[in-house]
């Protein structure tokens, strides 16, 4: 009997379709495992690998516009609401480069095994990123090591008689792929390779299987090796994405030294190395709901048929950070985390900055997961000068303006059309920059690479705000709000609300982290008009007079202010907060996709309203969003496989319960009725202080741990008193709710 929330998942069957194949992965290596134990296939993916298409020698750059741009501002400010659909150079809309699959690694009994129904059992271990499949005494181990970046499996069971090979045959693969297989006999078992060379390209993904056998005979079976009579076998894979040959002796070298340098059983130590690191960063933050013991034990795919069920909440908050954790590393996660076992993968499996990556990582700080805030900032990092392209062509500017989608490649803001002009979008920047300032903020310190970036960024507009209103306020122009437009306008406007926000803020922010230039960026900031609230109370999307707000639309891009900035709060601003929280009653769900639901509760929870939230939450409980792997869809009834949901619902659960600015804590903001006692433990806020939360239907009790001296607000339900802080000193704090 379960007696605390189940950190793992499982099932009585092995998976049928890819996307309810357990997932493991390093933030390099992914896979997805299908635990089949007569035909076991475990897709193998890696964050590197996008498909080359046309365009690669030079049609993917930024738009060259800045010569345009001043005839724009002045037909946009004199009220002429379609001057933006011409301001693009006349090429289609083409998306960034499309996130693929490798192959998968194979595993067959040829002589049918044990096909009794009984005794099956796949199992995910968030704890270890370990997925086992078990069958009598078959059993299969899969995981990806963050020590050693290696995918590694480990079969055993007496008298194996197994055919191994790596095969490229998934759903949508090119026809034009060309493929070799290699296989040589070696002294631990056999060595097999795969190359895909992409069609019309010189660029080719190749993966190195190394077989290592316990007992038994190897031989080769091409494509791959059969064994016989094994008592177990190790397979370690590794995949890379490069140009001319691949070097596939050195890879089998270092696949060998891997395998050298263990000792004693090589799998046990190869998972001690990767769990060390993989434990402590998944072991930080745990929610505990009270839920029934009988429901924890149940199988995932039981569970999510009982969505308002405390024990499923609980697992999809441990299976969140579990696979937030896992795709976090060379970069951030896509739309699909890191896994895909399909060629066609859904808007490219991009990166997208307009809204998804952005909620994806949102729990990065508060969760206690600087892995995945490092993965975000390494990929602004390698994008910055790309960046830069965009703000010189696009705009005429120094500085960084970030694009709404990318590859990981390239950082290039290319993709536009009529009804998406996201060469126009000037806030990415400052919304991907955010979580890194979070996290700066929690530790106590300021990244330099942080603070080099947002220096680029208030570069931008400095020179680009120089237009004005007949008032002499500075005016956003041209101005888009993601992916709306006003309902009496085209898509490129002025002043959208997310522009404002996000402009005051880059300014703020850069100016507190260079105090040279303070003075001068903060005076910019004062001079943007403020949020203006429409005819029925709320907050406009648009603050440029004239401009009629679409309610009806996924996307919550004017409420920016709201969440994920602290401009709007009901504690400062509470006019303005009261405003927004009238827009967000007028919000219609559009295509009822999951990151706008998921986006309303987020934007709730900081304006204190929990019946909201479990609304919005419930909306995705119900709605048939999670596959048996416990990832996500983008749209009901797992419909669209993507990670929006599943990496986001850790956040708003912890919105709901905590929040944190550096002078301020909250406890309960938006407490939901449905769970009425539990813990949250591990919390890290943004005034230097762990926390622990345990709550009942009476009252709530709070440890802190600071790390810093200083005076904060304490807020709850019985309204605010200052509480000051000791490093070193814990504080039990006592909130009564009756």
């Amino acid at each position: 009997m379960s007696t605390g929330p189940v950190h793992g998942t499982w099932e009585p069957r092995p998976a049928a379709r890819w996307e309810d194949a357990f997932l493991s992965g390093n933030g390099r290596h992914g896979v997805l495992v299908f635990g089949d134990p007569n035909d076991d296939r475990t897709i193998v993916t890696h964050h590197t690998l996008v498909r080359p298409g046309e365009g690669d020698d030079g049609g993917r750059r930024p738009p060259l516009l800045a010569d345009q741009l001043p005839g724009l501002q002045d037909r946009l400010l004199s009220g002429d609401l379609t001057a933006a659909e011409d301001f693009t150079d006349g090429r289609p809309l083409q998306w960034v480069r499309p996130f693929h699959p490798a192959f998968q690694l194979r595993v067959r009994r040829p002589d049918g095994g044990d096909r009794a129904p009984g005794g099956y059992r796949r199992t995910l271990d968030f704890a270890t990123g370990v997925a086992e499949a078990a069958h009598g005494r078959w059993t299969s181990r899969v995981f990806v090591s963050r020590a050693d970046d290696v995918i590694v499996q480990h079969l055993t069971g007496p008298g194996l008689t197994l055919d191994i090979s790596l095969d490229h045959r998934l759903p949508n693969a090119p026809t034009g792929l060309s493929v070799g297989h290699g296989a040589v006999l070696t002294p631990e078992g056999a060595l097999l390779s795969l190359r895909a060379r992409y069609p019309g390209s010189d660029l080719a993904v190749t993966g190195v299987t190394l077989v290592a056998v316990g007992g038994g005979r190897t031989a080769l079976a091409p494509p791959g090796a059969r064994i016989e009579g094994a008592r177990s076998v190790l397979l370690l894979t590794r995949v890379r994405r490069h140009t001319g040959e691949a070097d596939v002796v050195a890879e089998s070298r270092a696949l060998r030294d891997l395998l050298d340098e263990t000792t004693g059983t090589s799998y046990d130590d190869l998972l001690a190395r990767h769990a060390a690191a993989h434990r402590t960063a998944y072991e930080r933050v745990t929610l505990d709901l009270a839920a029934d013991p009988d429901e924890r034990a149940l199988p995932g795919s039981e569970l999510l048929t009982r969505p308002r069920s405390a024990a499923l909440l609980e697992r999809l908050f441990a299976a969140g950070r579990y696979h937030l954790l896992s795709s976090s590393g060379l970069f951030p996660p896509r739309l699909t985390g890191l896994w895909t076992g399909d060629w066609d993968t859904a808007w490219s499996g991009a990166f997208t900055h307009d809204a998804n990556l952005n909620l994806q990582t949102a729990s990065a700080a508060a969760a206690a997961l600087p892995e995945v805030t490092e993965a975000l900032a390494a990929l602004v990092r390698s994008q910055l000068p790309d960046w830069r392209d965009n703000a010189r062509a696009v705009f005429g500017t120094r500085g960084a303006v970030a694009p709404a989608h990318s590859d990981g490649e390239s950082g290039h803001s290319y993709h536009f059309s009529r009804e998406y002009p996201l060469h126009l979008w000037t806030a990415g920047a400052d919304w991907l920059l955010k979580p890194l300032v979070d996290h700066d903020e929690t530790r106590g310190g300021r990244d330099p690479d942080t603070a080099a970036a947002l220096a680029e960024v208030a570069l931008f507009y400095e020179d680009f705000l120089t237009r004005t209103d007949s008032g002499g306020q500075l005016a956003v122009v041209p101005s888009y709000s993601p992916e709306n437009r006003p309902a009496n306008a085209s898509w490129g406007a002025v002043n959208a609300a997310m522009d404002l926000s996000a402009a005051r803020h880059a300014l703020r922010t850069a100016a507190a982290y260079h105090p040279e230039h303070a003075e001068r960026r903060r005076a910019l900031a004062d001079r943007l008009p403020p949020h203006r609230i429409n005819a029925d109370g709320a907050l406009a999307e648009w603050a440029w007079p004239g401009l009629d707000d679409s309610y009806d639309h996924r996307h919550l891009s004017h409420l920016y202010g709201v969440w994920p900035l602290d401009e709007i709060n009901p504690y400062d601003t509470p006019e303005l907060a009261a405003a927004a929280h009238r827009a967000l009653e007028l919000r219609g769900a559009e295509n009822d996709s999951a990151h706008g639901h998921l986006h309303h509760a987020l934007i709730a929870a900081r304006l204190r309203d929990g019946e909201r939230v479990a609304h919005a939450l419930g909306r995705v409980l119900d709605g048939d969003f999670f596959h048996a792997s416990l990832m996500s869809a983008h749209y009901p009834h797992r419909h669209v496989y993507n990670a929006d949901a599943a990496h986001t619902l850790p956040a708003v659960l912890i919105e709901a319960l905590v929040q944190s600015t550096p002078g301020r804590l909250v406890l309960l903001p938006a407490p939901l009725a449905e769970y009425p006692s539990g813990g949250l433990r591990g919390i890290r806020t943004r005034f230097g202080a762990s926390l622990d939360l345990t709550w009942t239907p009476d009252g709530a009790t709070a440890v802190l741990r600071p790390t810093r001296t200083h005076r904060i607000d304490l807020w709850t339900s019985a309204g605010a008193e200052p509480l000051d802080l000791v490093a070193g000193e814990d504080r039990v704090l006592t909130v009564k709710t009756r």
